[in-house]
């Protein structure tokens, strides 16, 4: 498969699963301004949506949306047990977290990026994230993880997500239940991995 990624964006989760699950893929990094990919390809063609991630598979097929790239990236490789299996109970409780990361987190950054957005809502937004960081922070006070001692695809995503709190600004020090996630999570060698191929540390 090909992942189409820009550095530090939503993708790197994607990209983090890819590693965890030691599948073979091809990562391609897009220029989210020109469209372009590194090696100039139009990748308005290749994605019309415009963003990434976004996964072509190996039938040319291609996919989007996070948190159905985690899940499909997950099932490539069940051993590694990245993802509950299917129809499980801890499966829909995964699916919970996911699309609380993508609804509630992830797309709560994107006013805080639009220079348009004014002063006075970016610090509602700010409030918002930071009530959902409050209940995150009381999760992780008897929780490893979001499904409780095991890693799984969610915590690549919320990961990816919330360290961007430090280009948008947001005090993260109250939170040193999710700090520590974040930690643990940061450490892992293909988490490691990713961020170093994206030239992030």
């Amino acid at each position: 498969m090909k992942l189409y990624y820009s550095p530090g964006a939503c993708s790197l989760a994607p990209h983090i699963m890819i590693r965890e699950a030691g599948l073979p893929a091809d990562i391609v990094k897009v220029d989210l301004g020109t469209k372009k990919t590194e090696k100039g390809d139009d990748f308005s063609k290749i994605n019309p949506k415009g963003y990434v991630p976004t996964v072509q598979l190996d039938n040319g097929q291609v996919m989007t949306e996070v948190a159905v790239l985690l899940q499909y990236i997950a099932d490539q490789k069940p051993d590694a047990k990245l993802i509950p299996p299917a129809g499980t109970l801890e499966r829909y409780r995964e699916q919970e977290w996911l699309n609380f990361i993508s609804s509630e987190v992830h797309k709560g950054f994107g006013p805080l990026w639009n220079p348009a957005t004014p002063d006075s809502f970016k610090t509602i937004v700010k409030k918002k994230l930071g009530d959902r960081f409050t209940l995150l922070d009381k999760h992780f006070s008897t929780n490893d993880y979001l499904m409780g001692k095991s890693y799984t695809a969610a915590d690549a995503y919320l990961f990816t997500i919330t360290n961007w709190s430090a280009h948008a600004d947001i005090d993260m020090t109250p939170y040193k239940n999710l700090n520590a996630f974040r930690d643990r999570v940061g450490k892992r060698p293909a988490v490691q991995a990713a961020l170093k191929a994206e030239g992030l540390v």
